[in-house]
């Protein structure tokens, strides 16, 4: 379907199509993509930043503790899940540009004002929780475009490149991007850093302005909201290889993500002597997510609807590895290899959407998929302390890569996600 062309009942699932090989000039030799590409790798780096900054702005305040960090952090994130499937309708209705420009314009000015507060003596917790809510709701708008975006600027045989350059991008900012921002919350204090991150954006959001976009067809032509958003969800309950592979994603991220930082933490204090083992725990896996996306940007499988299944059901390992107590060194080398396997996962994911969703509806699709890790996500965070402290630490990894896992070979069961091509 054309983009902009009006979008009726889901369509009928058939076999998709191979994904079809890469031109040998890629990506980078279109450049409304080398545009994207810069603006994203700035963005990414400051979002990086922020993930360090933000827990020492807040502790910054006087009388505040771990609690308001959490406050403060989960308020972006609860925001962002409310407002998600808002932002997918309108970023199909809307040009996909112009969604993600207005979006960077009003976080860079959200996170300016929360730098302003901190570096005046003037930020408390409601202000930052309130900036951070705004936040929120504004990112809803750029994900589902952002994924959208990418099929207006390339042809189907870059897809694949593209979102793995992507990719690489974000994953070397994962691992050079908590040491800038360490460096710079020392020297310049959590209020700078934010500014720095507010910079990015209007980087980001400068890119796009000079961005220069296939114009659709024909405009979208406009029906009631939950209509568009019931047509949405219609085209993911219509195939199956999409509900079922949200749903591993969904298991993933209610189970193992959370058990992965709220519990791997204290395995590293306990047993492997601290923040450095996790420290250096963590960087494996991004030094492992960046081989993975360079992995990504050749091999094309040829079924890769049975590798998101088993790469997920590979990803659904990474609880029961951090709370075990092998040497920092085996579980380090074996967050690698989820690092490159979770890197390959997300690109083949992203690539599938692209090639096989309507493009009048890639934006609502993806938001679905965003709920589903966003809203179970929280949960996930809730609970896995005190389910630790009542069955032990380890036990919970165990049993949450275990479910994560059951969840991974039921979907492979799918006829539809074996059928992908």
């Amino acid at each position: 379907m054309a983009q902009g062309a009006t979008l009726g009942p889901p369509v009928p699932e058939v076999d998709p199509q191979p994904l079809g090989e890469a031109t040998s000039a890629g990506p980078f030799a279109v450049r409304p993509f080398r545009w994207l590409f810069g603006g994203q790798a700035a963005s990414t780096l400051g979002d990086r930043l922020v993930m360090v900054a933000m827990p020492f702005a807040v502790l910054s305040i006087d009388g505040a503790g771990a609690s308001d960090v959490g406050l403060v952090l989960g308020a972006g994130a609860l925001s962002l899940g409310v407002f998600v499937l808002i932002g997918g309708v309108w970023a199909d209705r809307l040009p996909r540009r112009a969604t993600m420009l207005g979006s960077d314009l009003v976080r860079g000015v959200l996170q300016a004002l929360a730098a302003t507060l901190l570096l005046t003596g003037h930020a408390t917790v409601p202000r930052l929780i309130g900036l951070q809510l705004f936040f929120g709701a504004a990112e809803a708008f750029f994900r589902p475009a952002m994924l959208a975006l990418i099929p207006e600027l390339l042809e189907p045989d870059s897809l694949q490149p593209a979102n793995a350059l992507l990719a690489l991008s974000s994953n070397i900012s994962m691992v050079v991007g908590p040491v800038i921002a360490g460096v710079l919350v020392s020297v310049i204090g959590a209020g700078g850093a934010l500014a720095i991150d507010s910079g990015t954006f209007f980087v980001s959001a400068a890119t796009l302005l000079v961005m220069r976009v296939r114009a659709p067809v024909t405009p979208p032509a406009r029906r009631p909201f939950v209509t568009e958003l019931r047509e949405g969800w219609g085209e993911v309950r219509s195939r199956g290889w999409v509900w079922s592979t949200i749903l591993g994603f969904s298991g993933y991220h209610a189970l193992v993500l959370p058990a992965l930082f709220v519990l791997g933490p204290i395995v590293a204090e306990d047993i492997h002597g601290g923040a450095t083992a996790w420290g250096v725990i963590s960087a494996a896996f991004g030094v492992g997510a960046v081989l993975g996306s360079i992995v990504a940007l050749r091999w094309r499988p040829r079924r890769p609807g049975v590798v998101l299944a088993l790469s997920l059901l590979v990803a659904a390992s990474q609880s029961a590895i951090v709370t075990a107590s092998w040497p920092t060194w085996v579980v380090a080398a074996l967050e690698a290899i989820t690092g490159v396997v979770v890197a390959v996962t997300f690109t083949v994911w992203e690539t599938a959407l692209q090639r096989h969703i309507p493009g009048a509806a890639q934006a609502r699709v993806s938001s679905f998929d965003y709920l589903g890790s966003l809203t179970l996500m929280p949960i996930g965070f809730a609970v896995m302390g005190p389910l630790a402290d009542a069955i032990g630490v380890q036990t919970v990894g165990i049993i949450a890569s275990a479910v994560s896992a059951a969840i991974c070979l039921g979907i492979l069961a799918n006829k539809s996600l074996r059928a992908l091509r």
